[in-house]
């Protein structure tokens, strides 16, 4: 089976030889990656892998879908978006589905794992817009994997816990691309919940400056701060308690929850002393940590069917 992924990776990449240079060279970084990485074998056993299902017309508009072993007629989807600063990452980066994908598909979840267009080709209003376009794929495509559509909770590492925060302040993007309302979000350590702060902070590394422009005015629209409505979906915001540069992310968590509930919306704040990719990479280990992050995911899924 192995071989058989790296052989479709490899005629891919051929069918790619034609592509723009820097297309072409980021394409072919992201198949070397992903064929040094994930393999079924990382995976429990019986785990059925779907990839590169496509939802948009670019190579970068695709996701994975893991289908567990002993999947049962309705199972809730757990949608997965990278971090990588908004510039680069994959779906198929270990730490991005690894210990995650282990766990939940244990739990009877179907679990997906997005990709999206990167800076410079999309800035994070677009990204954050073909996340909206795939949570709408994978719900029209539930069915056929035996799962329910409508069970849905979506979580999103760094760069892309703001883009899933941001389509959670804001879920009207999401309807806008024909997706139905997800249950809730889980934002792993966004440091970017507030980007006007951020921006304005004495020192900000280039790399935000490259996502979100230099315009003032055009940083409040990709905030997920200035843009929390009284429909927003219900949240988890995970933070590390240790990162403090550029801004301290559970700070940022705590002034968002506390904006959530004088909306009325529900949002909880969960503080973690790990490191801002362990908070990535380690969900999913036997911990206090996870059990949280599967608690409240099943309180919410236990909330809606009731």
């Amino acid at each position: 089976m192995r071989d058989l992924i790296t052989t479709s990776l490899v005629c891919l990449l051929l069918a790619t030889t034609s592509a723009p240079g820097h297309a072409q060279q980021g394409l072919r970084e992201r198949l070397e990656q992903r064929r040094a990485t994930t393999t079924i074998s990382d995976l429990p056993a019986g785990t059925t892998v779907l990839r590169d299902l496509g939802y948009g017309p670019t190579a970068a508009q695709r996701y994975d879908v893991y289908r567990p072993a002993q999947a049962k007629p309705g199972a809730p989807i757990l949608p997965m978006v990278h971090g990588g600063g908004w510039r680069r990452g994959d779906k198929a980066s270990p730490g991005v589905v690894g210990n995650k994908a282990a766990y939940w598909l244990n739990q009877g979840f179907v679990f997906v794992s997005v990709n999206n267009r990167l800076v410079p080709e999309a800035g994070p209003l677009e990204q954050a817009r073909d996340v909206a376009a795939a949570v709408a794929s994978v719900q029209h495509h539930a069915a056929q994997w035996g799962a329910d559509p409508r069970q849905l909770i979506l979580m999103g590492h760094s760069a892309g816990a703001h883009l899933v925060a941001l389509l959670g302040s804001q879920p009207q993007w999401l309807s806008q691309a024909g997706a139905y309302r997800p249950l809730g979000v889980v934002s792993l350590d966004s440091g970017a919940l507030d980007v006007p702060a951020l921006m304005g902070q004495p020192r900000v590394p280039s790399f935000y400056f490259d996502a979100f422009g230099h315009d003032a005015a055009g940083w409040a629209t990709a905030s997920p701060q200035q843009q929390l409505a009284g429909d927003a979906l219900p949240m988890l915001l995970v933070c590390s308690s240790t990162r403090h540069f550029p801004t301290s992310p559970c700070d940022e968590a705590n002034k968002f929850a506390a904006h959530a509930r004088v909306l009325g919306v529900p949002m909880q704040t969960l503080p973690e002393a790990m490191a801002h990719g362990e908070i990535n990479s380690q969900l999913g280990l036997p911990t206090a940590y996870t059990r949280a992050v599967a608690d409240w995911i099943a309180q919410r899924l236990m909330h809606v069917s009731h």
